[in-house]
């Protein structure tokens, strides 16, 4: 079934009829394509036995493009008390498959709304979407509760993301994300498909989570480790990581490792090795 007949009106009378003019404060950029909006939900996999949450659904085109694909069942947090009317309309077509959230993402625990098994995919406000990330990839428990993550990210960012070692987007984000997930950039999607446009290109990233990480490493040790390797990422390792420990040339020597090589020419592996020679300090 194509989206465009799913019986509600299309998006760009939604955002008329309830006065939804997209808000740079809220970081929001709203897709009105609905056949864009059903390709990005189909990039999260088979969403039949799944919940699936949503961060920012706005007035719900990607949530429209969720329930299409036949999601179990969808929460979506909204901020914007606006589009709460839009996306109330949305919630009685679909009865019983959606649940909508008002307030903060950063702030609301959605777990007693989620049965397992759980996707994310969201077109997340540019204000926030990195945080959410970084919180999503650093549970205290690992496999966390979601078994996938489909985000809208500014291209920047996902290419942050998907980078590989020595490139120079690599970085924390690189290394949070490879570690726990395998990654794949999914596809980009351009700024006139958007209203308002933004400046830049966006692109969809798609990480699916590993059941056990890569390489053995303590995640709180190895956080602590990369932020200050790519802190300061023109620095060689033995100035940038200076006073993570006592003697940190000698225990870069001690995993195989050069003091003067530079964060961005170390795998996640490396890091893993390092982190793991650090905790025994």
């Amino acid at each position: 079934m194509s989206i465009a007949g799913d019986g509600l009106p299309p998006l760009r009378e939604v955002i008329g009829d309830h006065g939804l003019s997209a808000r740079k404060s809220l970081g929001q950029n709203f897709l009105l394509d609905l056949n864009l909006t059903a390709k990005i939900a189909r990039q999260a996999g088979d969403l039949t036995d799944c919940d699936v949450l949503e961060i920012g659904p706005g007035p719900g085109g990607l949530t429209r493009g969720l329930l299409a694909e036949g999601a179990r069942h969808v929460v979506a947090i909204e901020k914007d008390e606006r589009c709460l009317a839009a996306l109330a309309d949305v919630a009685d077509h679909y009865p019983g498959r959606l649940t909508v959230l008002s307030g903060d993402a950063l702030e609301i625990d959605p777990m007693e709304y989620l049965t397992a098994p759980v996707r994310v995919v969201a077109n997340l406000p540019y204000n926030v979407g990195t945080e959410l990330l970084v919180r999503w990839l650093t549970p205290d428990q690992w496999p966390p509760y979601w078994i996938s993550l489909t985000l809208m990210f500014q291209k920047e960012v996902a290419q942050r993301i998907t980078a590989e070692c020595g490139s120079k987007a690599y970085g924390r984000l690189s290394i949070l994300a490879q570690w726990r997930c395998q990654v794949r950039m999914a596809m980009q999607i351009p700024p006139e498909a958007f209203t308002p446009p933004p400046k830049v290109t966006s692109a969809v990233v798609h990480l699916e989570r590993r059941e056990k990480p890569l390489y053995d490493a303590d995640a709180k040790v190895l956080e602590r480790v990369v932020a200050k390797a790519f802190g300061q990422r023109r620095k060689m390792l033995r100035a940038s990581l200076k006073g993570l420990v006592p003697d940190i040339e000698n225990v870069l020597l001690s995993v195989g490792i050069k003091p003067t090589d530079r964060a961005e020419n170390l795998t996640v592996e490396q890091f893993c090795a390092l982190a793991r020679a650090v905790a025994t300090r």
